[in-house]
Formats: C-alpha cells, structure tokens, sequence
C-alpha cells in the first residue's frame, strides 16, 4: 500500500469521481451534500471518496458553526505536477520527433510517393515477410 505522500496523492487521483470532486473544490470549499448533489452518489459514498482524498492530504474539513465544509489543499497537488514536470522534456521531445514523421509522411504523399525514403512500406495482408535470400532446394 502506497505510505508516502506523493504515492498518496496519486492513488486518490486515479479515481476519476475524486478528480471531479476536486475540481468542483478547485471552485471553493463546500459541504458533502454540495458535493454528492451533481453525482448518482450517497453522501456516504461522497464522504468515503473525501476521506481517501483526506488521507492524500488533497483535501481538510474545516469547521464553521456545525458545518464542515470540505476544501481543497493545493501543496500536494504542486508536489504531483513538479514530479510530472521532470518527463515533460522527453514527452516532448517523442511528440517532435513524432510530428517530424507525421510530416515527413505527409510530404511524400503529397509527391506522389509511399513514405519518406526509408520507410517501411506496408507488406501484403496476412502474408508472411519475403526474405532477400529464397531457400534453395535440397539435392536428392
């Protein structure tokens, strides 16, 4: 089971109900009802979504009179998004080199041809691949 904060965080993230339930937080501290109101959900299974968002430490509850409005911690959030910002680089770099191909492809169809010089040209449907070099006959 994940103990540290940051694998905390991102196991409360995996939950696309959380990730609603936060956004809608982004937007100002609420309570659960507020929260269950949009949601084919209980209050009790709204609560259980907030505890593990609690314990992620995405979330507190405050205290106002008898309410206890839910509100949004943004510290572990930052923590997610700088470890996520240290791949940025080489995600970008795989988009670029995938644009370049995707141009490349582009222009060579627009010359009239298959693919940029290099490419592998589609081979002929469930055939299997020619190799350079036919077996030879067996002498008898």
């Amino acid at each position: 089971m994940a103990t540290d904060a940051l694998s905390l965080a991102f196991a409360a993230l995996a939950d696309p109900t959380r990730r609603m339930l936060l956004a809608r937080l982004a937007q100002g501290a609420t309570s659960v009802n507020e929260l269950a109101a949009p949601f084919d959900m209980s209050t009790p299974a709204v609560s259980k979504h907030l505890k593990v968002l609690e314990r992620a430490g995405l979330v507190e509850t405050g205290r106002l009179a008898q309410a206890r409005p839910r509100r949004l911690v943004a510290q572990p959030l930052q923590a997610a998004a700088q470890w996520l910002e240290v791949y940025r680089p080489l995600w970008e770099a795989r988009l670029d080199r995938l644009d370049g191909y995707v141009r490349e492809l582009k222009a060579a169809r627009e010359q009239g041809g298959n693919g940029p010089p290099g490419a592998k040209r589609p081979g002929r449907a469930g055939a299997p691949p020619r190799s350079p070099n036919p077996p030879r006959k067996k002498r008898s």
